[in-house]
């Protein structure tokens, strides 16, 4: 039970009584005769419901749903009714109800505006290249705060939205090429680039150099090979790295190339062309690239693999 501290001199407009007291624990002002709060100057930031039953819902605590920068309000606006809830008002409330939510969208700023716009592209490339929540957040934030930082002026939005995600994927070791990005996003590679590197820049975003064992399960899932050969293909290209094969090339290309030579081992129908497609490079990069596999890891003594 909590102590009353201090009499107030105030009289209860309920009851009328002069018994009044002023609790500094609640900060409020309650009547002792039948109970009633006059007022409260202090906030109560704790949860808003409790549990009668033991302790086990003790920590659950009723809140709104998390903030998410890939909303351009973060989740945070809200919406003046609904029209069917129209009904219920009389002409003149009508009148205003329908003015208040012709006006609600219209007095956003050029800011919000384009947020919403660039935010929604972002959803919709988003579901496109099937990447997770995550990452998608990820480029949000990128792209706020480039925008706060005026980054986007003198470029297309579509292509900072497009660097922002390709960004946020390299980021979360998310395979997504630049050509997959270009494509989804109707931009092209170089635009694409160059705003990766001007946000990288500027934000001061450190990513590691991809992996080539980063797209073996990509390319693989393309190809439609069996497990076996994936394998066989993370082997090979664990070969390659202790002999230094992958210094300087691109990860694609040993990917693709470490992945083809699994194929020709396990007898899997599978041409240049087959694994130049799928992972969007050319057939003379996976040829030189498997000649100098041919030749290091002496795949002909090996495998029995003709060059």
């Amino acid at each position: 039970m909590k102590v009353i501290t201090s009499k107030s001199t105030a009289k209860c407009p309920s009851c009328g009584s002069n018994s009044v007291f002023y609790d500094k624990s609640t900060g409020e002002s309650v009547c002792q005769k039948c109970g009633y709060v006059l007022e409260s100057d202090m906030i109560d930031y704790g949860r808003e419901w409790r549990s009668f039953e033991d302790e086990r819902d003790e920590g659950k605590g009723r809140m709104g749903s998390p903030l998410s920068y890939a909303k351009y309000d973060k989740g945070t606006s809200t919406v003046i009714g609904k029209a069917s809830e129209s009904i219920k008002l009389s002409n003149s409330n009508r009148r205003t109800f329908y003015k208040l939510r012709k006006w609600q969208p219209r007095i956003s700023t050029a800011f919000e505006r384009n947020l919403k716009f660039a935010l929604t592209e972002l959803r919709h490339a988003s579901n496109r290249l099937h990447v997770s929540n995550v990452i998608q957040e990820e480029a949000a934030k990128m792209y706020r705060e480039a925008i706060s930082r005026r980054l986007v002026r003198g470029r297309s939005m579509e292509s900072v939205i497009a660097g922002a995600l390709y960004a946020a994927a390299r980021k979360y070791q998310r395979p997504i090429t630049l050509d997959e990005i270009s494509e989804t996003f109707n931009v092209e590679r170089k635009e694409v680039g160059k705003a990766y590197r001007l946000l990288c820049r500027e934000l001061g975003i450190k990513i590691l150099p991809t992996s080539p064992n980063d797209y073996i399960y990509k390319f693989a899932a393309e190809l439609k090979v069996s497990n076996k050969t994936v394998a066989d293909s993370v082997k090979l290209l664990k070969e390659a790295e202790e002999k230094g094969l992958t210094s300087g090339k691109g990860p694609m290309g040993i990917a693709a190339a470490v992945l083809y030579v699994a194929t020709l081992i396990n007898k899997e129908k599978k041409t240049q062309r087959d694994a130049a497609k799928a992972a969007g490079i050319t057939e003379v990069t996976i040829r030189n690239r498997y000649k100098e596999l041919y030749q290091a890891l002496n795949l002909r003594e090996r495998f029995k693999i003709e060059e």
